[in-house]
């Protein structure tokens, strides 16, 4: 039962205690673990501290009750003003307080030793937490932990160090209660497991709230046959903009995200308030342009998934997705941002790029409506994370090597570790492995006589707190005006392409390059054309089951009625012209065009997974002698051409590829290297700073390239070697998606021999020669060459009988 303050305050609201926050309640009151899976605007987060405010109304106590995890510093910013505003109301004598990356380090001393009830913070911080001698003191008291958004990060590496944090504070406090919340799962039992392995978890359903309103917008004129972005419809996203009251933008990458802020504002007649907001821009930015929206001083603001998450506005009436969602749990993330009301519907429009993507979005409205949600990839535990984690608990305090082994079992990632996985961590973290033991500064760890590891000297536990994390950005640089003035970064590798008096567009600015000083990039205003950066941030992957649907619609023309006539069109042409695969083939298209011979392969497994695929035919194609020139990749197919004709496509798709081929090409690529550099910053190998001072990415880089090629030559099986083999292998490739793809080909490929493109075949091979362009430059050529390639590919020839 709630106490009557609550009830009361409720009631001046004129809200009232719904369902499922009254399970929630029920369940802290059972001393039950629970897992609340609610839609956005449903009272979720306040849900999940209901009990807290509950309990420390009816039981005062000093100290910290309970722990609140955000993936994200500013969504944990956001809950400290939404949890204080009716801490404050009631009038209750609570403390709440944020601890991230941004806190000050007197403040963060003083929460060891006096920490407030409620404490907000982030996976690494808590880690960072757990490694100071007090930790134990510190969490004394503590009865909860809340994970918010746990979707958005549970199955990676900082869910990995999530897990290992909630283990080690379970040995500290046994009673911790466990609670999670999220408003897009698609499998909760995979969720209860990871939460509370072996543990009863109460699944709480959430109240169902208004249905959404989405439309797919139709364009003025046709279907573009090809890109992603949307952009063509800039002058129809303005007139949705003109006509709400607050707009949220969403693009699926920042470089598209300048692109339409700049579309925006070329059709922006009126000059409306329209803002820019991504990671890469500053602090600074970001932050006044979120006073801005808080303010209700814009109309507009276009984002990344820098807000999937993020600040709650109640005003915000409208969200436009260009290009694709690639997911159903993303686009209902996205939709959730709009109103952020229970009862009433939140309004969408999805803006496909082109015909394929068209087909995607009427997927992810189907999947919607059927209440399909994404499932998420899980794997074992990373064993980088585990020796961060490690070294934090000997920071903290010495430990005994089958204690900790046990405690890290108990963690859900790590609960099929090996004894032998654990030790080879173990003697990693203390000494840096066989190969490195003979160095001094990879010795962090000492056993003591008792048998029990401690930290090698004091100053090794301020450098694990100065470097740990789990987020390994690629290396950056500063664009800064010449007077010092900060606009945020942009990768080094971007910056490495530029030389004084080049201009590329940037925070909505056009900039052209002065001259890079160490880690800045020295820019001035600029009226001359400009690029656009590209940004190495990973391509969201197309989800598997909207993948699915998509191939069900091809294959049923039932379906095309739903669809505007020129993409019904396509599908029936096609159909005359080739075939469409059904659900479980994988078509293989191959013809001449332009002088060289074309293979198009539908599989429909994502970019990510055809950018690995296609380097990988190429591989065995050139052993065959078959001659291949390039390929080219999209969500749905692969593309590869070359100089001879694939006659028989089945021995390229054999799943001997991913053994040998794909071996062969990770270990030889720079591939393995980024993975490495990557675990070794994580597994504590390289340091990122020192005080005072950190160091650039060429420096970081520079270091983990010299320590690869050693462990390469002399030590060819260490740890951090096949850490970085698996992530390569596993998260930067797809290879699951891969290997089921291949899989399935062994036994459905439908190969058919055209004597020219197909209709099918126009969105991916307009892509040929383009991918290197700059993004927004190559528009005008791309619909041109669009346009032809589609009315070769549309024209059919109608065969005449003989007239004596």
């Amino acid at each position: 039962m709630l106490p009557a303050i609550i009830t009361r305050w409720f009631d001046a609201r004129g809200w009232r205690v719904r369902r499922h926050q009254a399970e929630m309640v029920v369940a802290a009151e059972a001393g039950q673990h629970a897992l609340l899976v609610a839609a956005t605007g449903a009272g979720k987060t306040l849900a999940g501290f209901l009990p807290t405010l509950a309990d420390l109304i009816q039981n005062p106590a000093e100290g910290l009750h309970t722990l609140y995890v955000s993936p994200l510093k500013a969504l944990a910013a956001d809950v400290e003003r939404n949890l204080l505003a009716p801490i404050a109301e009631m009038g209750l004598p609570i403390r709440v307080e944020t601890r991230t990356g941004d806190t000050s380090s007197d403040k963060k001393a003083r929460q060891r030793t006096a920490p407030p009830h409620i404490l907000l913070t982030t996976p690494e911080s808590l880690s960072l937490l757990l490694s100071y001698p007090d930790s134990a003191r510190t969490f004394a008291g503590l009865r909860t932990i809340v994970i918010d958004e746990v979707h958005a990060f549970a199955s990676g590496k900082r869910g990995d160090l999530l897990a290992l944090a909630i283990a080690r504070l379970q040995g500290l406090v046994p009673g911790l209660r466990r609670v999670a919340l999220s408003a897009t799962i698609g499998d909760p039992e995979d969720y209860r497991r990871w939460l509370a392995p072996g543990e009863n978890v109460a699944l709480v359903a959430g109240e169902p709230g208004a249905k959404a309103k989405i439309e797919i917008l139709t364009p003025e004129g046709r279907v573009p046959w090809s890109g992603h972005s949307g952009r063509y419809a800039a002058e129809q996203v303005y007139r949705e903009i003109e006509r709400h009251r607050l707009t949220l933008v969403f693009c699926n990458t920042r470089s598209l995200a300048e692109l339409v802020f700049n579309d925006l504002w070329a059709v922006n007649e009126a000059t409306l308030p329209i803002g820019l907001h991504h990671g890469s821009l500053s602090k600074e930015a970001r932050q006044k342009v979120e006073g801005a929206m808080a303010d209700g001083r814009l109309r507009a603001l276009v984002c990344t998934a820098s807000l999937d998450l993020g600040v709650d506005w109640g005003d915000v009436d409208l969200v436009v997705q260009m290009g694709a969602p690639k997911g159903s749990s993303r686009l209902i993330q996205r939709i959730g941002r709009a109103n952020h009301r229970l009862d009433e519907a939140s309004e969408a429009i999805v803006v496909p790029g082109n015909r394929f993507e068209y087909l995607e979005a009427r997927a992810a409205l189907d999947a919607i409506d059927a209440g399909e949600l994404d499932t998420e990839p899980w794997r074992p535990g990373a064993l980088d994370v585990l020796a961060q984690h490690l070294m934090a608990c000997a920071c903290a305090d010495p430990f005994d090597a089958d204690a900790m082994f046990a405690e890290v079992r108990r963690a859900a990632p790590y609960a099929a570790l090996t004894r032998e996985e654990f030790h080879r961590v173990l003697h990693f973290v203390a000494d840096g492995g066989y190969a490195l033991r003979a160095y001094d500064r990879y010795k962090r760890l000492t056993q003591n006589p008792d048998g029990r590891w401690r930290v090698s000297h004091p100053n090794l536990a301020k450098q694990h707190r100065l470097n740990a994390g789990i987020i390994v950005e690629a290396p950056m640089l500063d664009v800064r005006f010449g007077n010092g003035r900060s606009l945020g970064r942009v990768e080094e590798y971007f910056a490495s392409t530029l030389s004084p008096g080049d201009t590329f567009r940037f925070g909505g600015l056009a900039l052209e390059v002065e001259r890079i000083i160490d880690t800045d990039l020295i820019v001035s205003a600029t009226r001359r054309a400009a690029m656009i950066p590209s940004y190495m941030g990973a391509r969201l992957p197309l989800s598997t089951h909207l993948a699915e649907r998509v191939r069900g619609f091809l294959a049923d023309p039932a379906q095309w009625r739903r669809f505007p006539p020129d993409v019904a069109e396509w599908l029936e042409v096609q159909q005359i012209r080739s075939v469409l695969p059904k659900p479980g083939e994988l078509l293989i298209e191959t013809f001449p065009h332009d002088g060289l011979h074309h293979m198009i392969a539908y599989s429909f497994e994502g970019w990510n997974a055809h950018q690995s695929l296609g380097m990988l035919l190429t591989r065995r194609m050139e052993t065959l002698g078959l001659q291949p020139t390039g390929f080219v990749a999209n969500d749905y197919a692969l593309g590869v051409y070359g100089l001879k004709e694939v006659r028989d496509p089945a021995p390229l798709f054999s799943p001997d590829i991913l053994e040998d081929e794909l071996a062969e090409w990770v270990q030889t690529s720079h591939l393995l290297k980024r993975a490495f550099r990557e675990v070794a910053v994580i597994g504590g190998l390289i340091e990122r700073q020192h005080p005072g001072k950190r160091k650039s990415g060429r420096q970081v880089t520079f270091s983990t390239d010299l320590i690869y090629n050693v462990l390469r030559k002399y030590e060819p099986d260490h740890m951090l070697l096949r850490a970085a083999w698996e992530d390569a292998r596993l998260r930067l490739t797809d290879v699951a998606r891969l290997a089921n793809l291949l899989d399935r080909a062994a036994g459905s490929i439908v190969h058919k021999r055209l004597d020219r493109v197909s209709p099918l075949a126009v969105p991916v091979l307009v892509m040929i020669g383009r991918e290197s362009v700059a993004q927004g430059l190559a528009d005008d050529a791309l619909l041109i060459e669009a346009e032809a390639l589609a009315r070769q590919a549309m024209h059919i020839v109608v065969e005449r009988p003989d007239v004596a």
